[in-house]
């Protein structure tokens, strides 16, 4: 079997609102700075909505259109470096409306997996302007399974129970995480990963707009809920390499899987 271990970057990087070629040209930038690291990343991720931020009322003409320039640039940067870029996540449009949509590319330049975020969070709004998604996300990473979602579905277990079920051992994360619910960030994802025994691995954006401060705090969280990196509060990389057989190896120590009694489990809504 090929090595399981991945060398991951995640760019905690501050975003203008509703400017998306400087946005774009930031990313880029942070990219280019991550790749000069040693050891090279294999897997860069970038926060939410890094286009546009959350200028929602003003999506109409500064949304990415469906498989416009930002998703062909994502492809190309993969392939250049020879790598996987979970691209965080775009504000796109398309003819049924606006998503907030992750795109994830691998090394040769494909893409992975697109993904609609399913939970719309209420309280910036998210619902009046965007469609949710009605699909979750699973891609290869090599020889591996891998998941992905977009912020608010991290308080969502059910979820991320169904990633880990289907045979995710890691499951990427990009944010808008505001303050001031820091404390709500870390124990969120330091659960998740405990409760599905995978890494948890979440980029958070920096920096302000016009209702909202973000601190930062991106993290790779370990099948044993340590925190193996955090960043702090302002811009920068944070990077760790992880061993994702550490996921089998604790699943085999507790077996929480095996013990599962999913007949208890239902319920009616």
């Amino acid at each position: 079997m090929a090595s399981q271990q991945y060398h991951i970057s995640l760019l905690q990087m501050d975003i203008r609102l509703a400017d998306p070629q400087h946005n774009q040209q930031r990313a880029g930038e942070w990219i280019a700075k991550a790749m000069k690291a040693q050891p090279k990343p294999d897997v860069i991720i970038l926060p939410e909505m890094w286009n546009t931020g959350y200028a929602l009322d003003r999506l109409d003409g500064i949304a990415e259109p469906e498989n416009g320039a930002i998703c062909r640039w994502l492809s190309e940067t993969a392939a250049h470096y020879e790598i996987t870029i979970v691209g965080g996540s775009i504000s796109e449009q398309r003819s049924s409306g606006f998503y907030n949509t992750l795109y994830a590319y691998g090394p040769d330049g494909s893409q992975l997996t697109r993904y609609d975020k399913i939970h719309l969070f209420k309280l910036m709004d998210e619902e009046k302007f965007m469609q949710p998604g009605e699909q979750l996300a699973l891609f290869p990473l090599g020889e591996v399974t891998a998941a992905a979602s977009i912020c608010y579905d991290i308080r969502f277990p059910e979820l991320a129970r169904t990633l880990a079920l289907a045979g995710a051992k890691v499951w990427f994360v990009p944010a808008e995480w505001p303050n001031p619910r820091l404390h709500h960030w870390r124990t969120l994802l330091t659960a998740r990963a405990i409760e599905n025994q995978m890494y948890v691995i979440a980029c958070n954006r920096v920096g302000r707009d016009e209702k909202s401060e973000f601190f930062g705090h991106s993290m790779i969280i370990d099948p044993w809920g340590e925190i193996i990196a955090e960043g702090g509060e302002e811009e920068g990389i944070v990077s760790a390499t992880i061993d994702l057989e550490l996921s089998d190896d604790v699943r085999g120590r507790i077996p929480v899987f095996a013990d599962r009694r999913p007949e208890l489990y239902k319920h009616e809504d």
